[in-house]
C-alpha cells in the first residue's frame, strides 16, 4: 500500500512539474525537489525496521556492532549521495552530480578501511608461515 501511496505523489507532482516548467521553471525544480525528499523521509521508517533487523542478527552471530555500523553508515553515504546527486541532475547539473558520487565514493572508501584492514589481517593469519 505504500509503494501505491508513492507512485500516486509521484504521478502528481509529475504532472503538476510538467504543467509548471513552461512558466515558472525554478518553481518546477523545487517541487521535484521536495517531492524526492517526501519520498525519502517516507522510507526513513522502513530503514529503521531493517536496520533493527540486522543489528538484532548481527548481536546474535557474535559479530562486532562496530563493523555493522561501518557497514549501515557505508549503505547510508551511498543513498544520500546518490538521493544529492540525483536531485542536482534534476537541475541541470551533470558535472556537480558526478562530483557528489566521486566523494560518495571517497567517504565510502575512507569509511571502510578498517573493515578492509581486518579482512586482510584474516587472510594474511590463514596464510602458512613459511610462504
Amino acid at each position: 500500500m505504500d509503494m501505491i501511496q508513492i507512485v500516486g505523489i509521484s504521478l502528481i507532482a509529475t504532472v503538476l512539474i510538467v504543467i509548471v516548467r513552461e512558466q515558472k521553471p525554478a518553481f518546477a525544480f523545487l517541487l521535484a525537489a521536495f517531492t524526492g525528499l517526501f519520498i525519502f523521509l517516507f522510507v526513513i521508517g522502513k530503514i529503521e525496521a531493517v536496520i533493527t533487523v540486522l543489528e538484532d542478527l548481527a548481536e546474535r552471530s557474535g559479530i562486532p556492532s562496530v563493523y555493522l555500523k561501518t557497514v549501515l553508515k557505508i549503505i547510508g553515504i551511498a543513498y544520500i549521495a546518490e538521493f544529492g546527486a540525483q536531485i542536482v541532475r534534476d537541475a541541470g547539473q551533470e558535472s556537480i552530480a558526478s562530483k557528489i558520487e566521486f566523494a560518495g565514493k571517497v567517504f565510502i572508501l575512507v569509511m571502510a578501511i578498517p573493515i578492509i584492514s581486518v579482512i586482510v589481517e584474516t587472510v594474511i593469519g590463514l596464510l602458512p608461515a613459511g610462504s
